[in-house]
């Protein structure tokens, strides 16, 4: 076992090897890992419902998923693509992997069965209806 010294700018060398070795426009090593991405979210509380809004861009309907379990709401994605084209003298071959997941604790007094989810133009909405208060019920005193 060996030791390894440190600089005495010892935090910063270790963050400026990793951007140098980040953006090192001829190492494609860092791609051949799965891309997680976090969507940025909106949540929005309105008289009857809530509103959550999650930008989305290039990913497709049937890649989202959206369940409800045990009061915890999950949206999560996976994404994946290969692309290759052959022409003459070379090939050329790319893949690429994205996933995503986001999980938020529903409110109590929410009807989670009308939970209803709509993408648009990259823009994930989700409506996530309030459930009625009870009224209070009248109890008759008998004679």
């Amino acid at each position: 076992m060996s030791i390894v010294r440190r600089s005495s700018d010892w935090p910063f060398s270790i963050m400026k090897s990793f951007f140098e070795d980040f953006w090192d426009p001829f190492d494609f090593t860092i791609l051949s890992f799965p891309r997680m991405t976090f969507p940025r979210m909106d949540i929005k509380e309105e008289e009857k419902e809530y509103i959550i809004t999650a930008e989305v861009p290039g990913f497709k309907k049937d890649d989202i998923n959206i369940e409800i379990r045990n009061d915890v709401m999950t949206i999560s994605s996976e994404h994946k693509e290969e692309k290759e084209e052959k022409k003459e003298g070379y090939i050329y071959k790319e893949r690429s992997h994205r996933a995503f997941s986001r999980s938020f604790r529903i409110p109590e007094g929410v009807t989670a069965e009308e939970v209803s989810a709509k993408l648009e133009d990259g823009i994930l909405t989700i409506h996530i209806p309030k459930k009625e208060p009870e009224k209070p019920k009248k109890i008759e005193i008998k004679d």
